[in-house]
């Protein structure tokens, strides 16, 4: 079993900064793509930012320029640097990895339970 926990959230004016953190922790061979998602309610969970092995990153066009997203291997966490917020960034922040438990098993994916992040104006 692989556990995400999440941290860093918070409440933050317009303008500020946030750093969000997913630390994974069970049985790992390895992480491969690592992503945070965003919830807002009555919307969709929409992909935010994604990073891979090669430490390739993509993200939502919504959020280029503000966001950084980057992982630490030897600690199996990914961080989210969240820079100029804005209102629309406010909702519940979800860590998700693709995980490899054996090298005889495929990907599984998890999910962290969530970090409210509330952008006031």
């Amino acid at each position: 079993q692989v556990h995400l926990v999440e941290s860093g959230g918070g409440l933050v004016q317009a303008g500020g900064s946030l750093r969000l953190s997913c630390a994974a922790s069970g049985i790992i061979f390895s992480l491969t793509t690592l992503n945070w998602h965003r919830q807002v309610p009555g919307k969709q969970r929409e992909l935010v930012a994604s990073i891979n092995n090669a430490h390739y990153t993509n993200y939502t066009d919504s959020v280029k320029g503000r966001f950084t997203i980057s992982r630490d291997n030897a600690r199996n966490t990914v961080y989210l640097q969240m820079d100029n917020l804005k209102p629309g960034d406010t909702g519940v922040y979800f860590c998700n990895a693709k995980v490899r438990t054996s090298p005889f098993r495929p990907k599984d994916d998890y999910w962290g339970q969530g970090t409210q992040v509330t952008v006031s104006s």
